[in-house]
């Protein structure tokens, strides 16, 4: 046995113990067989000549039960699927496509995923080696449209292989980048001949897995000072970001030892409960005004800003008055993000769930007891249940304030999106998950979807989401594409999702702008069988444009588009479908046999296009 640059063990050709008949291995068979390592489940694309060897490995594997092919209906669509994927399962995600217009297609989701850090593997093709640069169908080497070249600004590794000697290597160098912070998507272009070749070994001559590990690191003196500023007992708010999907709980009972306010980014709102004593509310795009107080409050000394990007979307486009500023505390596992709060008094480096739990330790170790009375569990969920049932009880779980609290009890005619969003949490199940696509229904969902959640804690443990050391991605309740915000991109991310986890309930939320772009790969859902929910916000329009043009005095252009029907499309091709133009026609709905169907459905709200979505921070971000 040998070790090789990556300090992994790997098999001699002079090894006596292999025979000469397990030294051959197909290309295509051996990218399979590590990803096999790592426990991916599928692979997200659409066939084409130059990538049909990664395709005939495919088939092979289904046949013995092992990797599946899931065939997008355009190359983007397989991104945003990979994506969900990766997101809801802690797997690597995979998608490909074919050389050309296949690559150039795929590159919308693969910015996305780079933007929002998701890990993803994206393997493209090329012609085979003796025809670069003699004008082949789709050629996209360095002789015709780069492929590679595009990817390199999207991507943390992208690499041209172009020798079979090198494709084990990269192969590996690819997958450990995309597995460690910042986390992303990377890239390796494959030329077809080197796809159908084979190599002289019998597998794969590294373990994959032992490559991935990473161990629980935290910056042991900033830790110690955080615990100091936090023990001081002064007032503190925790602002939740998309990083402590695994330590929020943690947070949380820090929070209440504390006696301190959480306020939520529109990426972790579902991180805590809506009805938590101590949550304000979400900051950032479509936000609270109760979340905004608490930060502006002048007896507040600290602010602990937790796994964000802390960009425009979740920042209230760049506050310097209540968030960044010499108050911040910024702990991040991705210090690429601490670039941006140079201004903070405290950067924590490190595992976020490593660090809290050190954290709460501590602080129960000074014998700081909760200052926060919190409602037995019991009580929770009977006030919970009756403010499902009672409108009028609603007032005594609410904790945030929201923009026209009223109208989420509106049930005139045309439907009121604030009324639809508050229903759905009532005729959903409040483990649902919900992905709300980029336009108006994100906003409407940011600030008035707020499940009844019962979720106060839950029992911490370095074990819960870290195997091995492996980082354990789960993407919440509530799921949303920030930063790069690509209209479309639910649709596919849903799917993914139901993938990853095909005993979960998926509503997909998205305006009929965005379903136009990627709705086809609804079929998707219907050929695997996949219990998500498409719910459309029919609008009849752009609304994030029209009210942007309105809000900003703009002229009013482009942002019209048709009266159509979208259950109708969705019957047309074999999936439920039911259009709702009046309250009563959603209660009508038989939700049990839907969350029962082993199958999409589609359900077209049409709401009225005159009510004003939260849009203040967005607006604030264009000036």
């Amino acid at each position: 046995m040998g070790i090789n640059a990556l300090g992994l063990a790997k098999k001699s050709l002079d090894d006596p113990s292999v025979s000469s008949v397990e030294l051959e291995v197909r290309v295509a068979d051996l990218i399979l067989q590590y990803l096999e390592q790592i426990d991916v489940e599928y692979v997200f694309g659409i066939p084409g000549g130059a990538i049909e060897a990664l395709y005939n490995a495919l088939a092979r594997s289904e046949a013995s039960n092992g990797i599946r092919s899931i065939i997008a209906r355009h190359e983007t669509g397989a991104a945003f699927m990979a994506s969900g994927y990766a997101k809801n399962s802690g797997h690597l995600g995979v998608c490909c496509s074919t050389t050309g217009p296949g690559a150039t297609n795929m590159l919308t989701g693969v910015a996305s995923a780079y933007e929002n850090n998701v890990p993803l593997l994206v393997i493209t093709p090329q012609t085979v080696h003796d025809k670069f640069g003699r004008k082949a169908l789709q050629e996209s080497g360095d002789t015709g449209v780069n492929v590679v070249g595009m990817y390199q600004f999207c991507t943390l590794y992208n690499s041209f292989v172009s020798h079979i000697g090198q494709l084990e290597n990269k192969l590996i160098s690819a997958i450990m980048t995309a597995l460690r912070p910042p986390y992303g998507p990377v890239h390796l272009s494959i030329p077809s001949d080197i796809l159908k070749a084979s190599l002289p070994q019998h597998g794969p001559s590294y373990d994959l897995n032992k490559a991935v590990k990473r161990p629980l690191m935290q910056d042991k003196e900033a830790v110690t000072e955080l615990c100091k500023q936090l023990s001081k007992g002064k007032k503190v708010v925790f602002v939740l970001g998309v990083g402590t999907r695994d330590a929020a709980s943690l947070i949380i009972d820090i929070a209440c030892l504390l006696g301190s306010s959480v306020v939520a980014m529109p990426d972790a709102k579902s991180f805590i409960s809506p009805y938590h004593p101590q949550f304000k509310g979400v900051i950032g795009f479509a936000g609270h005004k109760s979340a905004n107080e608490a930060l502006a409050d002048p007896e507040v000394e600290t602010v602990v800003a937790v796994g964000t990007s802390l960009g425009e979307f979740n920042s209230n486009a760049w506050d310097a008055d209540t968030l960044l500023n010499d108050r911040l505390i910024h702990v991040e596992a991705d210090e690429a993000n601490l670039i941006r709060t140079p201004m903070a008094k405290l950067h924590v480096r490190g595992n976020i769930l490593s660090i809290f739990s050190k954290v709460l330790d501590e602080l129960i170790i000074q014998g700081i007891t909760q200052n926060t009375s919190l409602q037995s569990g019991i009580e929770l969920s009977e006030r919970l249940e009756n403010a499902k049932k009672d409108d009028s009880k609603y007032d005594d779980i609410m904790h945030f304030t929201l923009d026209e609290p009223r109208k989420i009890f509106d049930d005139s005619v045309p439907i009121k999106p604030q009324w639809l969003m508050h229903q759905l949490t009532k005729i959903f199940p409040a483990h649902t998950k919900y992905f709300a696509d980029a336009g108006n229904n994100l906003a409407w969902a940011i600030h008035y979807l707020n499940p009844f959640d019962r979720r106060l804690g839950q029992r911490r443990s370095l074990d819960r989401w870290y195997e091995d050391g492996r980082r354990h991605q789960h993407g919440g309740l509530f799921q949303v594409c920030t930063d790069f915000c690509s209209m479309g991109w639910s649709v596919g991310s849903a799917i993914g999702a139901s993938l990853a986890n095909p005993d979960e309930h998926i509503v997909c939320i998205i305006g009929d702008g965005g379903f136009l772009m990627y709705g086809n790969e609804i079929t998707v859902a219907l050929q695997n069988n996949l219990k998500v929910t498409f719910l459309i916000m029919n609008d009849s329009s752009l609304g994030m444009v029209k009210h942007g043009q309105i809000m900003n005095k703009s002229a009013s252009i482009g942002h019209q588009l048709p009266a159509a029907n979208y259950a109708k499309l969705a019957e047309s091709m074999g999936i439920p479908g039911y259009q709702i133009t009046k309250p009563d026609e959603l209660h009508e709905l038989n939700i049990e046999a839907i969350l029962k169907r082993n199958g999409p459905t589609v359900i077209d709200v049409v709401i009225d296009a005159d009510e004003v979505p939260p849009l203040a921070t967005r607006i604030n971000g264009l000036k």
